[in-house]
C-alpha cells in the first residue's frame, strides 16, 4: 500500500517489514533499491519529473521525515510512524548479522568509511563486512564504473548501504539496479552519524519535525538553501494538496 504526497509514492511500512523484505531479497541476490524519503527528496522529485520517476520506481520508499508521516496520517494512514534512514540502517545491519548476509558501504570519505566500518564492526561483532569504498567528487567514467561494479560483484555482498546524499544516491542506485545483485539502501548522512563524525539531532527535535533546524545550525553554509528554500514550499504545496487545490497527477 502506498500514499501519494506531492506526486511521490511513499510506502505504508515500518522498520520490521523493511528489514525483513531487504534480508529476503538479499538472500536471493535480487537487485533492489530502497529510498528513505524526507522533505528534501520530495521537493527534488516535485521539481524534476525524471527524479520523481526514480523515486516512484524504488522498491520501497519509507517516510523518513516527520512531515511525511503527518501528511500520511492526514490522508488516512493513521498508524504510520517514521521509518528514519539512520535507524533503519541499524535494523538492517542487525538482521544481516543475524542471517550472515555480507554487506558493504559505498560513499562519503575515506576517514568516515574507516570509522564507520570500525564502529559497526564493534556494534555488530558477527557482521560480515566485505566491501567499503568512497567515490571521487566527480562522475565516474564508464570504465571506472565497470571496475567498481566488478569489485562489488567479487566481494559477494548482498546488501549495499549507499551514502552519497540526495539526489545523487538515488540516481546511482537506479542506474545500478540490475547490474548489482544486492539490495541497495540510500542512507545519506547516516554514514556520518554512525561513524561519530556528526551529531544526530536530539530525540525531541526529531519528534517535533525540527531535525532540519538542528542540522541547519550545525552546517548553515551547506544546508541553508535546502531547508530555507524547500521547507516553506513543501508546507505551501502540502496544504494545497490537502485542500484539493494542487493537481496531484504525476
Amino acid at each position: 500500500m502506498k500514499s501519494q504526497i506531492l506526486r511521490s509514492l511513499i510506502d505504508v511500512t515500518n522498520y520490521h517489514d523493511v528489514k525483513v523484505l531487504a534480508s529476503t531479497w538479499s538472500q536471493y541476490a535480487e537487485s533492489r533499491y530502497i529510498c528513505p524519503a524526507n522533505v528534501h527528496m520530495l521537493m527534488e522529485a516535485y521539481d524534476s519529473p525524471g527524479f520523481r520517476k526514480i523515486v516512484n520506481e524504488a522498491d520501497i520508499v519509507t517516510p523518513d521525515g516527520m512531515p511525511l508521516v503527518w501528511m500520511m496520517r492526514l490522508k488516512g494512514v493513521k498508524s504510520q510512524n517514521r521509518v528514519y534512514g539512520p535507524t533503519l540502517m541499524l535494523h538492517v545491519l542487525e538482521e544481516a548479522e543475524r542471517k550472515e548476509i555480507p554487506v558493504g558501504f559505498y560513499g562519503s570519505s575515506p576517514q568516515v568509511l574507516a570509522a564507520l566500518v570500525d564502529r559497526m564492526g564493534k556494534k555488530f561483532p558477527a557482521l560480515i563486512i566485505k566491501f567499503s569504498e568512497n567515490p571521487p567528487f566527480r562522475a565516474l567514467s564508464e570504465e571506472e564504473d565497470g571496475i567498481l561494479i566488478e569489485k562489488i560483484l567479487l566481494s559477494g555482498i548482498r546488501i549495499l548501504f549507499v551514502g552519497l546524499g540526495c539526489p545523487k544516491q538515488e540516481k546511482w542506485m537506479a542506474a545500478h539496479k540490475g547490474k548489482i545483485p544486492a539490495v541497495m539502501l540510500g542512507v545519506g548522512a547516516a554514514f556520518d552519524f554512525h561513524a561519530g563524525m556528526k551529531r544526530q539531532s536530539p530525540l525531541l527535535f526529531q519528534k517535533l519535525g525540527l531535525e532540519w533546524l538542528f542540522r541547519l545550525i550545525q552546517e548553515p553554509r551547506r544546508l541553508w538553501r535546502r531547508y530555507l528554500y524547500n521547507n516553506p514550499r513543501f508546507v505551501f504545496l502540502a496544504i494545497a494538496e490537502l485542500l484539493g487545490i494542487l493537481q496531484t497527477d504525476s
